[in-house]
C-alpha cells in the first residue's frame, strides 16, 4: 500500500510546493501573465520554462526504460486522444483559468494557505468534474447504440 500511495503523495507535495514557490498560487500573478497588453508579469513563463527543461531531460530517459518506476507501463498519449471533447474542455479550462487566475493544481495548493478564498474555486472545480462525468455517462450509451 505504501508503494502505491507514497509516490503520488510525494510528487503532489513537491508539485504544490513548486507552485507556491513560483507564485502560481497568487491569482493576480497569473492574471498578470495573461495581461500581455497591460502590466505583463513574465513569472509564469519562467515557471513553465523550468518545467519544460525538467521534462526535456526526463524524455531523454523514457525511451531507455522498460516501464516507469512506479507503474507497470507507460500511458503516453497519441493523436487519437485529440477528441472534440478534449479540445472543448481545454478551451473551457483556459477561459476558467483566465477568469479565476487559478487552475486545479494551484487551486488545491492555495486551499491549505487561504481556505476561504480558495473554497469557491475548489467547490466549483469539483462541481464541474461531477457535471462532466454525468454528461459523459449520458453520452456513452447513445454513442454505443
Amino acid at each position: 500500500m505504501i508503494r502505491s500511495h507514497l509516490p503520488p503523495l510525494v510528487s503532489g507535495t513537491l508539485f504544490g510546493a513548486g507552485l507556491a514557490l513560483g507564485g502560481m498560487t497568487n491569482p493576480e500573478r497569473v492574471r498578470g501573465f495573461l495581461d500581455v497588453f497591460g502590466n505583463w508579469d513574465p513569472t509564469l513563463a519562467f515557471v513553465m520554462g523550468g518545467a519544460v527543461l525538467v521534462m526535456a531531460v526526463a524524455w531523454r530517459f523514457v525511451p531507455r526504460m522498460k516501464h516507469p518506476l512506479f507503474a507497470p507501463k507507460f500511458a503516453l498519449p497519441d493523436r487519437s486522444d485529440l477528441t472534440p471533447q478534449l479540445i472543448g474542455g481545454a478551451a473551457i479550462f483556459g477561459v476558467g483559468w483566465g477568469l479565476a487566475g487559478l487552475c486545479p493544481g494551484p487551486g488545491v495548493a492555495i486551499l491549505f494557505v487561504h481556505p476561504l478564498e480558495a473554497a469557491v474555486f475548489v467547490v466549483s472545480l469539483l462541481a464541474g468534474m461531477v457535471l462532466q462525468r454525468l454528461v459523459s455517462e449520458r453520452a456513452s450509451p447513445a454513442a454505443s447504440s
